[in-house]
């Protein structure tokens, strides 16, 4: 019967019962799961074959990319490829999904500064969530004393410690 205290995984057994010294067994060449290479019982993870196939696909559209751009149409021609898009793509294409995403990311900075208030906006100080500092002092002494609730430090407290206590 097997102590209620011990812990079994795949690689090692170890007892954790304070009544008997820890044992300590590797499983046997002839205990390995079958299959070189497998990840697991039940096959590879589908994230593993996706990966694998999207990686083989990215180099398969690299390579005929590049034999597109780059091959002359003679040679396309003399191996039957008659029909193939123009070559103005090859280099507007990636022009233009590049010039895309600096657009987006300008267009999105603009939206941010168009969103966030100006520096001298009372906005920037207080808003619906902001509270004042309650005035509520419990008479409890050590660690009896509750936490304070959260409250917001106003500009004048920042400024009055930031600037005035200057030694």
């Amino acid at each position: 019967m097997e102590d209620p205290h011990s812990v079994s995984s795949p690689r090692r057994i170890h007892s954790l019962s304070k009544k008997r010294r820890a044992t300590v067994s590797s499983l046997d060449a002839d205990e390995k799961a079958p299959g070189f290479g497998v990840s697991g019982k039940h096959g590879p993870k589908p994230s593993e074959v996706y990966g694998f196939v999207g990686s083989i696909t990215t180099v398969v559209a690299t390579v005929i990319f590049l034999a597109w751009a780059y091959v002359p149409e003679a040679w396309l021609h003399y191996i039957g490829i008659f029909y193939y898009p123009s070559r103005y793509w090859a280099l507007a294409g990636p022009v233009y999904v590049m010039m895309t995403i600096v657009l987006a990311l300008g267009f999105y900075v603009g939206l941010n500064f168009m969103s966030t208030p100006y520096p001298t906006s009372l906005n920037t100080m207080f808003d619906e969530f902001s509270r004042e500092p309650s005035s509520f002092i419990p008479s409890m002494d050590g660690d009896d004393r509750p936490i304070e609730p959260i409250f917001d430090i106003g500009i004048n407290k920042i400024n009055d410690l930031m600037f005035n206590n200057v030694n």
